[in-house]
């Protein structure tokens, strides 16, 4: 069996329990018969394709061989069909493809691969999140026929099928990447679906070798609990399935105290697998999590307005009939805005905000509504008021700020590690602005969320010190921000304390990443210290040839590898060099800087929030909506990891919303180009009301 085994691709395998014909006498002659083992079945001789699971009848007697012959020359999963199918001379056609960004088009040529279109399908089935019996789906079929009509469209099995079979092909290219990375930070977060399954989703970001920063999610996976001990070990369990583990440099989650359980877990496993600083740093807390609960600390004062404008709101968006008048009403009073009416989550501030922002642009259209008014509601169900609205106008105004910070430091497709400590000093300086308001409800609100600020970032101790180090090694900051900004948080005396001991940290990091890589590297700095040694005799000559022997054997210690970073700090900016972002002056210059520009790969691609891993939510919500709640959490894993990595950077999710705004601009267009004096065909009931 086992030499039978070694004739098979490695993918395939001998499938337990069958009866396999190896070695027999009378062998078949056609060449293609190289491509089956023959086994036999309830007395039945058939033929197993080696390199799919198709099998046929193969007694010689009883069965011809013309689809043993076909599937052998078009089986996918050979290879020597594959090279047939990309050596074979085929017509060219013309295409023209028009520029995204021009209106001009683009002439060109190219072979029809069937392959070719088969990829395109499972890529775009993936990336759309389309389900499975898509391909089923009589408008799809019509389409390809008309487009290539000798495309075969595969089942929902096969598409099925080739779904997983791409998920392991990027996989393990996935993993070949992760082979040559230097250090990598995760992002993770947990989710309960509409099964009542617990997923847990882990981010990976690392910066390649070509200064390119990585967002993989590497798992999305069931667990047992959100407990804090079942959400370390299934880290941990990934980490070492995709042989990462000691590759570990930062987790970065939400403030559940679930989550400190699972980084003192983690912590325990790289310091047995190895890490930068003994895994003091290794946790690092969402800003976007804590500027979420600095902000509700604030507005719970203003509970009472915000609730009346969520009930305006609410009110208009429940009844067709309503959101008629109220569009009426908006053309009316002309005012010219694409916005809409949207709720709000109660747990995410920043959709308040934009519900607030929204409804303050409409806020005469408001009051010509009959909104729900009388002694029986509550105080904060009646109407918004003039006076609300004055409040919502100035929270609108205190929220912006934070509104703006929250979406900078959130991306995951360019470094936030070195904006971390500017905008938390952003926030800093918003909030004593705010204190010295006029308005002392305002006045109390800074107040409040002051003391939240205070309870994460207002000692260095309780801020992870990468983040110090992070602007440090941005080009454009260096330490004389970093000194700046801690001053102006903690004042002159102590700020000038907290920035020599982030120098002083900035340093020990540094001579642990020396010692770390190899120190052959490192070249010499031979005009700054010339190791020729004088062979004049004279007073004195020994003791100065013993300083240089003592200077030449300092290459590679630490006296002469921390001038590197020295040399980094003191170093001036270009012009041309302003210009650039951090990435790519590291890309240019990293050179220069041997084991600096090691330790600057790790640090900035520190993420400062879980976004990465909490969007993931959002699609694993549509794969598992309910019409395909049937799909197996390894089958949910492999769609949402392979899109993830099949998507460009470039490539914005696109929201399956329509805008209505939008479409009744089509409407009226389409009906002007046809005909000026053609009536509605559709009547709206409710219009007529």
């Amino acid at each position: 069996m086992e030499e039978l085994q070694s004739t098979l691709p490695p993918d395939k395998k001998l499938k337990a329990g069958r009866e396999y014909i190896w070695n027999r006498k009378s062998k078949r002659k056609a060449e293609y018969w190289k491509y089956y083992l023959e086994y036999v079945e309830n007395g039945k001789l058939r033929a197993e394709c080696k390199f799919c699971p198709k099998t046929f009848a193969a007694d010689g007697n009883l069965n011809g061989s013309k689809n043993v012959k076909n599937h052998a020359e078009s089986c996918l999963g050979n290879p020597i069909n594959i090279e047939k199918e990309k050596g074979k001379e085929k017509q060219t056609k013309l295409y023209f493809d028009q520029e995204h960004e021009s209106s001009e088009l683009k002439c060109g040529s190219r072979i029809i691969n069937l392959n070719d279109v088969r990829e395109a399908l499972i890529h775009m089935i993936i990336v759309d999140e389309l389900p499975f019996k898509h391909v089923e789906k009589p408008g799809v079929r019509h389409f390809v026929q008309v487009a290539c009509p000798q495309f075969h469209i595969p089942s929902r099995v096969t598409i099925a099928r080739d779904c997983l079979k791409l998920y392991y092909s990027e996989k393990e290219k996935l993993r070949e990447m992760f082979k040559t990375c230097q250090r990598i930070s995760v992002t993770t977060d947990t989710w309960t679906s509409i099964q009542r399954i617990n997923y847990m989703c882990l981010t990976a970001h690392f910066i390649d070798n070509d200064w390119k920063l990585n967002k993989k999610i590497i798992n999305f996976c069931p667990i047992s609990s959100h407990k804090g001990e079942a959400i370390g070990k299934a880290v941990e369990a990934c980490l070492e399935y995709w042989g990462i583990d000691d590759k570990l440099f930062t987790v970065t989650v939400d403030n559940a105290s679930s989550n400190d359980v699972a980084c003192a877990h983690l912590s325990r496993m790289v310091r047995r697998t190895g890490c930068i600083n003994d895994g003091k740093n290794l946790h690092v807390r969402c800003i976007a999590h804590i500027i979420n609960l600095i902000v509700w600390d604030g507005i719970r004062e203003h509970g009472v307005c915000i609730d009346r404008v969520r009930n305006a709101v609410k009110y208009v968006k429940n009844s067709p009939a309503r959101i008629l008048r109220f569009k009426d009403l908006v053309q009316k009073a002309n005012i010219d805005s694409k916005s809409s009416l949207s709720f709000d989550v109660p747990t995410r501030w920043n959709s308040t905000y934009i519900m607030l922002e929204t409804a303050l642009k409409f806020r005469r259209v408001f009051s010509g509504l009959s909104l729900p008014d009388g002694e029986d509601l509550n105080d904060n169900e009646r109407p918004p008021e003039p006076e609300d609205w004055e409040k919502v106008e100035r929270l609108v105004l205190f929220l912006e700020g934070f509104y703006l910070l929250t979406k900078r430091i959130s991306g995951s497709h360019y470094v936030t590690a070195n904006k971390g400590l500017g905008e938390i000093a952003s926030m800093y300086d918003m909030l004593n602005n705010w204190e010295q308001s006029e308005d002392l409800n305002f006045q109390a609100m800074a107040i409040a969320m002051k003391k939240k600020f205070d309870k994460y970032w207002g000692d260095v101790d309780k801020m992870n010190k990468f983040i110090y180090v992070a602007l440090l090694l941005d080009p454009h900051s260096k330490m004389v921000i970093v000194e700046l900004t801690l001053t102006d948080m903690h004042g002159p005396e102590k700020g000038t304390k907290l920035a020599n001991d982030v120098k002083e940290f900035a340093y020990s990091l540094f001579e642990e990443y020396r010692k770390m890589y190899a120190t052959s590297n490192i070249p010499d700095c031979g005009d700054n210290m010339s190791m020729d040694i004088d062979n004049s005799k004279g007073l004195g000559s020994d003791y100065v040839r013993k300083l240089k022997e003592r200077a030449k054997r300092l290459k590679g210690t630490s006296g002469y590898a921390i001038s590197e970073l020295d040399r980094y700090l003191n170093d001036q900016l270009g012009l041309e060099e302003e210009e650039q972002d951090a990435l790519t002056w590291w890309g240019k210059n990293g050179q220069r800087y041997v084991i600096l520009n090691r330790m600057a790969r790790d640090i900035l691609a520190i993420p400062l929030s879980t976004v990465a891993s909490e969007s993931a939510f959002s699609t694993g919500g549509r794969t598992l909506d309910p019409f395909r709640s049937s799909l197996t959490p390894k089958m949910v894993q492999a769609l949402l990891c392979t899109q993830d990595w099949l998507r460009a950077k470039e490539v914005p999710n696109v929201d399956v919303e329509e805008n209505l705004k939008e479409l009744e601009e089509i409407e009226k267009e389409v009906q002007r180009g046809e005909s000026n004096d053609v009536d509605d065909e559709v009547v709206f009931v409710d219009s007529l009301v």
